[in-house]
């Protein structure tokens, strides 16, 4: 087991608020380092390690005495830049088995007269977390044949309040009788949970979230500013590829298949006769376009087009899972260093939505840094997209940093009570 990285710089004090955004992928460890600063996360440090093979898998630790090592690694490059040391940390967690889905409970009210108070509100809440929480352990026991998982809720966030078919923001001091609450909660397997928490307690950080990748990513672009902004978001890793729904500003749910960057670097290799080190190599440079030699360019296409069929399959599939919205969001965004890839976009522009119900044929773009809401970055260092994800996390750390500040919402307040 590795030891805790503690030594003179790590115990330095500032007097400003600082916050870790870590996202541990399986190809990459990224880190932030963030000033936190009127109602914003001002990046001041960036830090980068690539994992091994066999430290991640499919976006789950596998080894964390190596991820430490890389974590470590990344962090102290993000501290060097911002001369600064951190330890409130938002840490995401991805992978197959990080279940979100958006639950619906209904009740008529027996006075609809009396005003609707908190601890009727919370009540309400209670009963749609029950109701997740077991829908979200049937589910991985049937994937994973085991009865007894046992899972944790990561993630809440409300996504839709009616009374009366009357929608609102906030339902203390109305009168009705119908109400209608969707919450929106994201569950993982304790073991997943378990060894992230364990790494990051190897590095003397403080946890202040653990979040659903895809929701971080959902969270921090466009929902927080308009009510009506609907988009589906695609977050290609190197393990995994993430797709997060968000209808009318509300994360309706998240999906996530086992199919990433590594599967095509995997196949570049097998079709080019190279390494897997070398493989990866050739993909960036394809995807930057800077892969001048015809054979090795042939090679990379080959290998790409024989496995974007199979990852369109799995996003087909996954939005087909969206049961509960009439139709599907005619936006797609992008992000992830799995994007970069040509075919990706190309084949998300193809005729293959026709047998999901989308309206009219979604328009697919890459998400900028810049879209990333209340995250400035002041080093030039976020310019891609694989920056997306931990400039998520950073947005969702100032959510929590700001639990209790009078901007903030009663009932917002109330569904982040729920996860402790």
């Amino acid at each position: 087991m590795a030891l805790k990285f503690v030594d003179k710089f790590r115990k330095k004090s500032d007097p400003n608020q600082y916050l870790v955004a870590l996202d541990i992928g399986t190809e990459y460890v990224k880190a932030l380092i963030g000033r936190v600063a009127d109602n914003q996360v001002e990046i001041i440090g960036v830090g980068r390690q690539h994992q091994r093979l066999t430290d991640m898998q499919s976006g789950a630790v596998t080894d964390i005495a190596g991820v430490v090592d890389n974590c470590d690694a990344a962090l102290r490059q993000a501290e060097e830049m911002a001369g600064v040391v951190a330890k409130d940390t938002v840490i995401g967690i991805a992978g197959e088995l990080v279940k979100g889905t958006a639950t619906t409970v209904k009740y008529k009210r027996t006075d609809p007269q009396t005003r609707i108070e908190m601890p009727e509100l919370r009540k309400i809440l209670d009963r749609v977390k029950d109701r997740a929480f077991d829908r979200a352990r049937e589910t991985l026991a049937w994937e994973t044949g085991q009865q007894e998982i046992d899972v944790k809720m990561v993630n809440t966030a409300i996504v839709d309040v009616q009374i009366d078919g009357y929608r609102v923001t906030n339902p203390i001091g109305f009168q009705g009788r119908d109400v209608s609450i969707q919450l929106f909660n994201a569950f993982a397997p304790m073991v997943h949970i378990g060894a992230i928490q364990q790494v990051a307690n190897n590095l003397d950080l403080n946890t202040i979230n653990i979040a659903a990748e895809p929701f971080a990513v959902a969270k921090s672009v466009g929902g927080e500013e308009s009510s009506d902004f609907s988009a589906i978001f695609i977050d290609i890793g190197g393990g995994t590829t993430d797709i997060a729904l968000v209808d009318n500003g509300g994360v309706e749910g998240t999906k996530m298949f086992g199919i990433g960057g590594r599967a095509f670097t995997k196949r570049i290799s097998q079709i080019a006769g190279v390494t897997f080190e070398e493989a990866e190599e050739l993909k960036l440079d394809y995807s930057a376009g800077k892969l001048a030699h015809p054979k090795d360019k042939a090679a990379v296409e080959q290998a790409v087009n024989d496995d974007i069929k199979v990852w369109l399959s799995g996003v087909e599939l996954s939005l087909a899972e969206f049961t509960k919205v009439d139709h599907l969001p005619s936006k797609i965004l992008l992000c992830g260093g799995g994007t970069g890839l040509p075919q990706i976009t190309q084949a998300l522009k193809g005729d293959w939505y026709k047998k999901l119900p989308f309206a009219r044929k979604p328009q697919v773009a890459h998400i900028a840094p810049s879209q990333v809401s209340r995250v400035i970055d002041k080093t030039g260092e976020l310019t891609n997209y694989a920056d997306i994800t931990p400039m998520g996390l950073a947005n969702l750390g100032l959510d929590v940093i700001n639990t209790g500040s009078i901007s903030e919402s009663v009932l917002q307040k109330l569904s982040k009570t729920l996860q402790t």
